[in-house]
């Protein structure tokens, strides 16, 4: 298995970056996401945008950074301490394979017509890529294991570092990587050196299953060798822990683990039969068909979450047109419910809800009078009714355009719930608030009471934090004011 790992993204505020492309999303009234019905709308909105049916998955947001930045590292390749990593570990590969190649004596003579095969079988493996959020899982470990008991032992590293030079090379022709990620690739080679170690060292023999054992060994050895030399390599270019590697890395693990046995079974029919080993390829033009397909879908998933994303954007910004207080105060609550995210730990759909939910809070306000928004002077009662209607305006206009921005919506009529159950519009008591909503209720209290108002001055942020902290257990959540606290 080849797995090429890509630079881990780190969370970047809205705010720091200029707007995503904007593009139309067509109306719908199906439930919000994780609840029944989701997929089937994004579904309906993939073909109604003019995407392929193959669009209704929908990206995990946490993924959908990731992908888009391994995507852009391969066509825009390596730079400072990326490209000097991959180099050092990418070197020291070819530095340990070569003199390996010359100095390991084998008694195995393939023919030249066994060998090439082998080489082009590898090669077919290789350009089969599975994407995923960080980098890409390549089934080559479908002819590695033939590989290994068919040619001398000293060749195999070679063999697989041959492939990669020319399948980059191909790749580079194309447009699609720069010719400098290569070194990143040769890097990737270094599990190949496990299980050959392994394997020279017990002495060059015919497969059997008798030795499983050894075979359980050295694909230890493979997975050994694979997470040190990533490790180095990210240590030098990020300086990510090793520990933070093995969520990544256990979707290699766990197709090497499979692929592994299958790989054997065509090594031990190779042994009357050289070129049975042949009989993988249709499983490896089988996982390409797939692999083009689920390629397929991420396209659609990320065009479709941009489309999500510019559309949210392009909300904030009739928002702001419409009252440049409500539209900058927008602007400054995402800010600190990011930050409070952060510290309560959400997950990257959550947060991704916390981020188009502290954008659009007011949204609803477009629809409020004026007079009534910028009244420099308490609100009547049936002002204070009106605008307490401008949650159900925004729910009312998100869940329209559909989708991921239809659940936000659900999330924006619950933005001035309190926890004792004293808020509007429905009257929610502590849980039952969703907790984005609780998050964007405190985030926008804080916001509002440090802003200059034309009824009033603004206050510190020491006693707006003070007068949080008053509120804590009757308007808002303990822990998420605590958490905001931090964040300051």
């Amino acid at each position: 298995m080849v797995a090429v790992w890509a630079e881990p993204p780190l969370h970047e505020s809205p705010l720091r970056v200029s707007r995503w492309p904007i593009a139309k999303i067509p109306r719908s009234r199906e439930r919000w996401p994780g609840g029944e019905g989701d997929t089937d709308q994004v579904a309906i909105d993939a073909a109604q945008h003019g995407l392929p049916p193959h669009a209704a998955v929908e990206l995990d947001p946490g993924d959908h950074a990731a992908v888009e930045a391994a995507r852009a590292q391969r066509s825009g390749g390596l730079r400072g301490r990326q490209l000097w990593a991959s180099l050092l570990v990418g070197g020291g590969f070819l530095a340990v394979a070569l003199p390996f190649a010359f100095l390991h004596p084998s008694a195995r003579a393939p023919t030249l017509l066994t060998a090439a095969a082998l080489v082009a079988a590898y090669a077919l493996a290789y350009r089969v890529e599975f994407e995923f959020a960080l980098g890409l899982v390549v089934p080559t470990q479908l002819v590695l294991v033939p590989m290994l008991f068919l040619l001398p032992l000293g060749l195999v590293p070679l063999a697989v570092a041959a492939v990669i030079v020319l399948a980059n090379l191909v790749e580079q022709a194309e447009g699609r990587i720069r010719l400098d990620f290569l070194f990143n690739r040769l890097a990737a080679a270094w599990h190949v050196l496990g299980p050959v170690l392994v394997l020279a060292a017990a002495g060059e023999q015919d497969p059997t299953i008798a030795h499983w054992p050894l075979y359980l060994l050295a694909l230890g050895a493979q997975f050994a060798l694979e997470f040190a030399s990533t490790s180095v390599r990210l240590a030098l270019s990020r300086g990510l822990r090793p520990a933070a590697l093995v969520k990544m890395m256990w979707p290699t693990w766990l197709v090497d683990s499979v692929l592994a046995p299958l790989g054997l079974l065509a090594a031990l029919a190779a042994v009357a039969e050289p070129a049975a080993f042949l009989l993988v390829l249709p499983l490896a033009v089988l996982l390409r068909t797939f692999s083009r397909d689920r390629r397929g879908r991420i396209d659609a998933a990320l065009e479709l979450s941009n489309a999500y994303r510019g559309t949210a954007f392009l909300l904030g910004d009739v928002v702001e047109a419409d009252d440049a207080y409500t539209g900058s105060h927008s602007r400054d609550v995402v800010a600190l419910v990011l930050g409070v995210a952060d510290q309560l730990g959400l997950d990257a759909r959550d947060r991704r809800d916390a981020e188009f939910v502290a954008l659009l809070h007011d949204v609803g306000k477009i629809r409020i009078p004026a007079e009534i928004i910028n009244k420099p002077a308490a609100l009547t009662p049936d002002e204070r009714a009106v605008i307490e209607q401008h949650t159900l305006e925004g729910e009312r206009m998100l869940v329209q355009v559909g989708g991921v921005l239809g659940g936000v919506g659900r999330l924006v009529r619950s933005c001035h719930e309190h926890v004792d159950g004293r808020g509007y519009p429905d009257g929610l008591v502590g849980e039952e608030i969703p907790l984005v909503a609780r998050i964007v209720c405190c985030c926008d209290a804080f916001s509002a009471m440090t802003t200059d108002r034309p009824y009033r001055g603004a206050r510190s942020p020491e006693e707006a934090l003070a007068e949080l902290r008053r509120c804590a257990g009757t308007q808002f959540d303990q822990s998420v004011v605590e958490a905001l606290a931090k964040t300051l």
